[in-house]
């Protein structure tokens, strides 16, 4: 085995350990969230419940990809996570219009702060990571996944934000502004994915 050989198979190992570390994380997050979102009546909380699946489904995507070859599975991993990307935006786009139209106020949950918070930290370090791994294998397929979960990274800030302001000052509203921006990051993505411009 050569060098060169030696250098893929670590970093391949490394792209599986942070897929499976992804994929721990957010199933984990699931049942905390469901628990927290229940205990404030959160839509926000419950909604970055549902963005975890879809994180779950990228990295399961990504695990499938990198368990194979060819340019062909690389372009249908490619469309998944892009199909991933699309339900992301259209679930933060309902969400934020019904929240603001309902004028929803959830109840205070340090759960969900303390949750969000450290999940953001995670979501942003293994992020890097992916990007970074990605770009050594050149795989477009990992690299795409990390701005996944950069995007989850920033939707659990968005959240903090909301949860934090909701319970300091009252600003019910914060949330679902934060999660127009984010509509916007994910259907940019959409089209970088579908157009070839990764």
């Amino acid at each position: 085995m050569t060098t060169t050989d030696t250098d893929s198979s670590v970093l391949l190992r490394r792209g599986f350990a942070l897929e499976n570390a992804t994929l721990a994380w957010n199933v984990v997050g699931i049942v905390i969230l469901a628990v927290a979102a229940l205990g404030a009546r959160s839509v926000a909380l419950a909604g970055f419940g549902l963005d975890s699946l879809i994180e779950i489904g990228a990295s399961t995507v990504v695990i499938w990809e990198l368990s194979g070859t060819g340019e062909d599975r690389q372009r249908r991993a490619l469309r998944l996570i892009g199909a991933g990307f699309a339900a992301l935006a259209v679930y933060l786009l309902i969400q934020s219009t019904w929240v603001l139209a309902a004028r929803f106020h959830p109840d205070h949950s340090i759960l969900g702060i303390v949750w969000t918070a450290v999940t953001a930290v995670v979501m942003f370090a293994l992020a890097f990571g992916k990007a970074r791994t990605g770009a050594a294998l050149d795989n477009p397929v990992l690299k795409t996944e990390g701005r996944v979960t950069l995007i989850d990274g920033l939707l659990a800030a968005a959240v903090l934000l909301g949860l934090v302001l909701n319970a300091a000052v009252g600003w019910w509203w914060a949330d679902p502004l934060a999660g127009y921006v984010l509509v916007y990051y994910a259907l940019r993505e959409v089209k970088e994915i579908f157009t070839g411009e990764h």
